[in-house]
């Protein structure tokens, strides 16, 4: 994953140098294939005086650690690492008093565990402010338009995939999330017509799958420079399902990679939150109240630590307020005790 140094800073206060900044990420496991300096045309393609004299970071992350496959991800462990706080912004968002009449229905709540949406009227398609660009280019990713730029954006900020309908194309007003089953095919934005396995999860409108969830878009519903309305997504695919379907029809994304390691549900109406509030910056348009199905509530797992055996296995001498203190820089909460802590992830 590529990660560049200026878009850290704006979650963390980094002193230290690019190279002293990678020497602590592989000290804490996450390991750093190399270091490119952008220097303007060089590397970016593109006359971009700001976007210029920063470094890019070419970081392994390992299939256990889905939380770190996001510029926030990364600052989070520095946070934690270098002992800074981690820096948090609130989104400007106004918000429509309705959700535009549209309908959300899971109809496999097992595979679907949760789906959120907003509907955003009156954008204008257009290309993206140079700032956007720039950073999808050094992060790997090629411009297409305003919308579909910022759900990449906001996919490589915080971690969480997203994906922007054509409001108009959606036959019914509503989406569904269900099952293929027998006969189905969709041709997806590459092109390309994909007879759909009979288990796979789909995105359908009232008549017609317009998605194979968690992996690519249908064409027929794509943003384009004509569209005037969208219906933006925000949702929780189940790993083993994404994993699975993605295998059989030979199709990866940038979002299926994160869905097979585990998204985090609690977190993905954020995501769409920054997402809408950033096509309304970039895109304009009205923002309609969040549309967000979660039959199962996700139950958060305590564990139970014992100071003195954190420090055996450690090898390390940690007083236990320091250990508490490390913990909590993590994002998870902890309920102190006198001979061990609770921990609670998010």
């Amino acid at each position: 994953m590529r990660v560049t140094f200026k878009w850290l800073k704006e979650f963390i206060d980094i002193a230290v140098s690019p190279e002293e900044t990678a020497e602590t990420l592989t000290m804490i496991g996450l390991e750093i294939e190399g270091i490119e300096k952008a220097e303007g045309d060089v590397v970016l393609d593109v006359d971009l005086p700001h976007a210029r004299h920063d470094s890019i970071f070419e970081v392994n992350v390992t299939p256990n650690r889905p939380d770190c496959l996001s510029i926030l991800g990364i600052a989070r462990e520095l946070s934690a690492a270098m002992n800074i706080p981690l820096k948090l912004s609130e989104y400007n968002l106004r918000e429509e008093g309705s959700d535009a009449g549209f309908k959300v229905e899971i109809l496999d709540a097992d595979l679907c565990g949760r789906y959120a949406g907003r509907v955003i009227k009156g954008v204008k398609v257009e290309q993206s402010p140079d700032w956007i660009k720039q950073r999808l280019l050094k992060c790997g990713m090629r411009s297409i338009n305003n919308i579909v730029d910022v759900t990449n954006y906001v996919l490589l900020e915080l971690g969480h995939p997203l994906h922007a309908f054509d409001l108009d194309t959606l036959s019914g007003k509503m989406i569904k999330a269900g099952v293929a089953g027998k006969d189905n095919d969709i041709v997806t934005l590459d092109g390309v017509e994909r007879k759909l396995p009979a288990d796979a999860l789909l995105i359908w409108d009232s008549k017609n799958p317009v998605a194979i969830a968690g992996i690519m878009g249908g064409a027929d519903t794509e943003v384009t420079d004509s569209t005037k309305d969208i219906f933006l997504e925000s949702a929780y695919f189940e790993p083993t399902s994404i994993r699975r379907t993605s295998k059989a029809l030979g199709l990866k994304s940038e979002s299926s990679y994160r869905f097979e390691r585990g998204a985090d549900i609690e977190f993905l109406d954020k995501a769409l939150d920054r997402a809408a509030s950033l096509m309304q910056e970039v895109a304009g348009g009205r923002v309609y109240r969040k549309i967000d199905v979660y039959p199962k509530k996700y139950a958060p797992v305590s564990i139970n630590m014992k100071y003195d055996k954190v420090n055996r296995i450690l090898g390390t001498d940690i007083s236990h307020a320091a250990m508490i203190n490390m913990v909590k820089k993590l994002g998870i909460a902890v309920d102190a005790g006198a001979d061990s802590f609770t921990a609670t992830p998010p």
